[in-house]
């Protein structure tokens, strides 16, 4: 072997030594810690608007959330400051490769004055999962939930009263990362803003018209329609203007060949069938392939109805049904009810799907704008998310506002 292999190699093992002692010696990185927790109140906090007021999303409380990640060092101590600005680099990654990803949970004040959040462990878990699908950091749920519950009490005077109003959460992660070369963010921002709002829809609990859509799609197999990222959203304006033009409200979205339902607008759908022949009904909504969102509030409905509707009475089914299926049982009589579900609007019923140029008329109740499980499942949640009724630990105590 002559001598400039063997220097070589001998240069390629110290070179592997030197990487492997710096490895073992290096600091591990910071996690997300809870008990870190920085806080800068507002001198000026505001008065709370009167509930008939308050449009969705358009008002904010007095708070942020901040939280700095970068690649060396981890999780930076979590500061709740002043609602206000956030100020990026124009390169930032997030504004060219959309390195983005949301969440959006509910906190409720119910009639003993406790604050409540609704299952804020799923939506961690959401989080988490959208994170590292973008390759952005993911972090320990718990210490986030700590922080997010911290953030509700310093703004909970704006928590509003009375049931149909909430303060919504929105968490978000973004890379911060300047520069133009496509890469795994070496920074990062977790931050969570809240607002108080009231019924997603300003008319209320009432039926809308969808138009089946099959020119434009939601999400495909081997995508990220299963993940709550931004760029997810924005492809689906256009064909709403669209369906608007035409007198619909939302968009069915539709897949393939067979024409599977998939999701209404940016919700879960659920639909009800009855067999002529047995008079069984069924529940039915689609699968989680990778396509469809995990909504926290379908997982709920599914829950529910599988622990409390009468299983000779019912089926719950999680299954691919396309909307030639809900189009010939509609005309046999069999098509019952249907419903969108999400945490915006939690259940909005639906009276009317337009397809190829023809409308799918869904049944409601005699003088409703929605059928009855429609309204049931609307409630159980209700009960479970405002305190009346407890239901496992779906309804996580923030804080006591009498204490």
């Amino acid at each position: 072997m002559s001598s400039i292999i063997k220097n070589s190699i001998l240069k390629m093992s110290a070179a592997s030594l030197h990487t492997a002692a710096a490895a073992t010696s290096a600091a591990p990185l910071a996690t997300l810690d809870a008990s870190k927790l920085q806080i800068t109140k507002n001198p000026n906090p505001k008065t709370p608007l009167p509930n008939d007021q308050l449009v969705f999303g358009q008002t904010f409380t007095d708070h942020i959330l901040k939280i700095q990640w970068n690649k060396t060092k981890g999780w930076d101590a979590p500061k709740i400051k002043p609602y206000g600005p956030i100020s990026l680099d124009p390169s930032a990654c997030v504004f060219h490769y959309a390195f983005e990803l949301f969440e959006g949970l509910k906190a409720y004040r119910d009639s003993n004055d406790q604050l409540r959040i609704f299952r804020p462990n799923k939506n961690m878990e959401r989080m988490n999962k959208s994170a590292d699908r973008i390759v952005l950091p993911t972090f320990d749920s718990e210490e986030l939930i700590k922080c997010i519950a911290e953030l509700i009490k310093i703004d909970k005077h704006l928590v509003p009263k009375e049931k149909g109003y909430s303060l919504y959460l929105r968490p978000t992660l973004i890379g911060t990362t300047a520069g133009l070369g496509v890469g795994i963010p070496t920074d990062a921002l977790l931050y969570v803003i809240t607002s108080p709002v009231g019924p997603y829809y300003s008319t209320g609990f009432k039926a809308v018209k969808l138009e089946a859509t099959d020119y434009a799609v939601r999400a495909w197999p081997g995508g990220v329609g299963d993940k709550k990222l931004g760029a997810n959203y924005a492809p689906c304006i256009k064909p709403q203007l669209e369906a608007a033009s035409r007198g619909y409200q939302q968009n069915l979205w539709l897949f393939g060949e067979e024409k599977y339902i998939t999701e209404v607008g940016t919700m879960n759908v659920f639909f009800v069938f009855e067999d002529k022949a047995t008079g069984k009904k069924e529940l039915v909504t689609a699968p989680l392939d990778g396509t469809i969102l995990e909504g926290v509030t379908r997982d709920s409905i599914l829950e529910l109805a599988r622990a409390r509707l009468n299983p000779e009475e019912w089926t719950v089914s999680e299954r691919y049904y396309s909307i030639y299926e809900v189009e010939e049982r509609a005309a046999k009589g069999e098509l019952v009810e249907a419903f969108g579900s999400g945490t915006a609007a939690v259940v909005s019923p639906i009276k009317e799907i337009g397809f190829h140029g023809k409308d799918i008329n869904v049944p409601l109740l005699p003088g409703q704008q929605f059928g009855a499980l429609t309204a049931q499942v609307a409630d159980w949640i209700a009960k479970i998310q405002y305190g009346e009724e407890e239901y496992k630990d779906w309804s996580y105590v923030v804080a006591d506002l009498k204490e």
